[in-house]
């Protein structure tokens, strides 16, 4: 018998005849002698429509109230959930953030989990009910509701993982696994049993979608064991049929050493800025850089030119595209600090990225992929490097050629790929 976490997001709950198929999985489990609690979200769509309301409300709207409102999606499915499995003879009830409680900060609109009382819902379980829990929610020190922002409920799955120490958390998803890369530009991609957090934390910082950034964090920090999954396939009594995102050291002895790149990712939401002219002199860099962390907008790549004969340099950077309005608008106010004679951007840019443990213990990584994409005729804008990843920056009409080459460059298109 295990304690499970199960987790279905908001194309899962779409609709009542999707909430009796997440209701027969669950019993699925059940009967298989475990111990179960859910995650559900809001239904698809449905967290969208709440926030639009507020907007229409209030352009200024308190995010205390604002919390109140989009909260309240995941309730609703949280309760239709328990009443589908009660009417499948399942022993369930649902438990609202505030009923636990899932304490957080008091961020609202994108606060942090702070702690969960497991005491009661561990007893419920342990007595064969199921917990049906809203995710994104929780409440503050001060009894208020709040959300933890966008994919929250990735988040309180693996938190309620952790505080129940469940043997692990299976995140359902409309994909059945985590791919070498998307399988809808490379149909060779192929599905992978195991990943280590460090790389799924890559991975899903640099563009991959299976999983919130924050949730792969938490489950890192946590060691918390995560499934990734499809909710569309059938059910099965194989209890790993997905990918499991594990510690690197459950993969020692496996064939980890020969597994130089575990995944291509890419992002085409970033956009390039470049500031030309700009003075070289000690500090010119920080005027560029604490103006825009101090509007909380996150610089990615960023490259310095040699210098000018003039005394100057040129500086290119990527942001968010969803930012560049507001780091312009940063960059304009301090021009007379920063001292740039002029600012260029490019929003057709995409950052393709190749990450894997493998590259600790192997040279030649970040060579293989320029040299890849050089054959190709593909110019690389930028570049960024961790200690299991290389990203470059390259023109978006290239992005599905670049993946396509740098998968096959790698190997991963082999019969022993997975």
């Amino acid at each position: 018998m295990a304690r499970i976490v199960m987790k279905f997001g908001g194309t899962s709950m779409a609709g009542i005849e999707r909430i009796r198929n997440v209701a027969n999985r669950v019993k699925h489990e059940v009967e298989l002698g475990n111990e179960v609690a859910v995650v559900v979200s809001a239904m698809s769509g449905e967290t969208d429509r709440l926030v639009n309301f507020c907007r229409e409300a209030s352009p200024l709207y308190d995010p205390r109230e604002y919390d109140v409102v989009v909260a309240s999606g995941e309730q609703v499915t949280s309760g239709l959930l328990a009443i589908v499995l009660q009417s499948l003879g399942v022993k369930a009830r649902s438990w609202l953030g505030w009923q636990l409680p899932i304490r957080t900060s008091d961020a609202h609109a994108s606060a942090r989990i702070q702690e969960i009382n497991s005491e009661a819902i561990g007893k419920a379980m342990a007595a064969g009910e199921v917990a049906v829990i809203p995710g994104f929610q929780g409440l503050t020190e001060d009894e208020r509701v709040t959300t933890l922002g966008r994919g929250g409920s990735d988040t309180s799955a693996v938190a309620v993982a952790a505080a129940m120490k469940a043997d692990r958390c299976d995140i359902y998803t409309d994909v059945d696994g985590v791919y070498t890369t998307d399988p809808r530009i490379v149909p060779k991609a192929r599905k992978l049993a195991k990943v280590t957090y460090e790389e799924m934390l890559e991975l899903a910082s640099v563009g991959a979608k299976v999983l919130q950034t924050r949730s792969v964090g938490l489950a890192m920090k946590e060691k918390v064991r995560v499934q990734v999954l499809s909710s569309f396939d059938e059910p099965t009594d194989n209890p790993t049929p997905g990918t499991m995102i594990v510690g690197e050291e459950e993969l020692e002895g496996t064939a980890m050493e020969r597994q130089l790149i575990t995944g291509i990712a890419y992002d085409k939401n970033e956009t390039k800025i470049t500031l030309i002219a700009v003075p070289d002199r000690p500090g010119a860099v920080a005027s560029i850089f604490a103006p825009l962390a101090d509007a909380n907008i996150n610089v990615d790549m960023i490259v310095q030119n040699v210098a000018h004969d003039t005394g100057s340099t040129d500086v290119t950077f990527t942001v968010p595209s969803a930012e560049l309005a507001r780091s312009l608008d940063v960059l304009e106010r301090e021009r007379g600090n920063i001292g740039y004679e002029r600012l260029t951007h490019d929003a057709n840019v995409a950052k393709i990225s190749v990450v894997g443990v493998g590259m600790r213990s192997h040279a030649g990584v970040a060579s293989k992929m320029f040299s890849a994409l050089a054959a190709r005729g593909i110019n690389v804008l930028a570049i960024t490097t961790s200690e299991i990843k290389v990203s470059v920056l390259i023109h978006e009409d290239y992005t599905e050629l670049a993946v396509r080459v740098l998968h096959t460059a790698y190997g991963l298109d082999a019969e022993d790929a997975a």
